[in-house]
């Protein structure tokens, strides 16, 4: 008999903002990296965005790239011990319909897995706390030494997302069909495609083009919009500005 599972990306979908820049704030609070940094390197960018004159996904990939170089050559073991403080303090801050949907895909026993483009090490621990059969983020690889290396293997396309979909696929004998798919990015597309029942939370406009450019997904997808302390649930093909 074939599982019905549901496939759950985390920023933005799961967790009300993303892991990575939690944790890089709290390595500067720790100041596992100099607090310099941010003012030199990315307060800037961040400051645009949050006065909606930027882009987010150009702030998180300008912080992603700073990210990465600071880490390089920073033991593994300070990573996870501040990443295990992120979860701890920040862990609870998810979206309450994508918090109900975890388990209500339990109670009628399906498996549930978190795909993220997330460091591996907090989609882990993000794993645990809310129960997933199996989850895959982004590895961060470290040498003889257990010191991250700055090499990744990146998680956050939909090319690498694709494969890992197929390895869940075959392992857990998926029926596609009746499982279920949660995303809010470009990214998140070869999962909805996958699916019979695809679902959107608060999706950027290019996740939303790609929806309505794809007859399958403009007829299938729900649309999910949480804000303050209302859920709405739109179709597709709706007119935005």
């Amino acid at each position: 008999m074939k599982n019905i599972v549901a496939f759950f990306d985390i920023d933005g979908t799961l967790f009300r903002n993303s892991l990575m820049i939690q944790h890089f704030k709290k390595l500067i609070k720790y100041e596992v990296i100099d607090p310099s940094i941010w003012y030199n390197k990315v307060k800037n960018v961040y400051e645009e965005w949050e006065k909606r004159y930027g882009d987010f996904e150009h702030y998180l990939e300008t912080l992603a790239e700073v990210y990465i170089e600071e880490l390089k050559g920073v033991n593994k073991s300070y990573i996870e011990f501040i990443a295990s403080q992120v979860i701890n303090v920040n862990g609870d801050m998810v979206y309450k319909y994508s918090r109900d949907k975890i388990k209500w895909h339990k109670e009628q026993g399906h498996k549930v897995f978190f795909i993220s483009g997330s460091p591996d090490f907090l989609v882990s621990k993000m794993a645990e706390k809310y129960g997933a059969t199996e989850y895959k983020g982004t590895a961060y690889l470290v040498d003889d030494d257990n010191n991250f290396t700055g090499e990744i293997v990146k998680m956050w396309n939909s090319e690498n997302k694709q494969k890992t979909l197929d390895e869940f696929v075959g392992k857990y004998e998926v029926d596609l069909k009746n499982s279920y798919a949660y995303g809010d990015t470009p990214g998140d597309l070869s999962m909805l495609r996958m699916v019979g029942n695809p679902i959107a939370i608060n999706p950027n406009k290019e996740l939303l083009i790609n929806i309505r450019k794809d007859k399958n997904l403009l007829q299938n997808t729900d649309i999910i919009i949480e804000r303050k302390d209302v859920i709405y649930k739109l179709k597709a093909d709706i007119e935005t500005l």
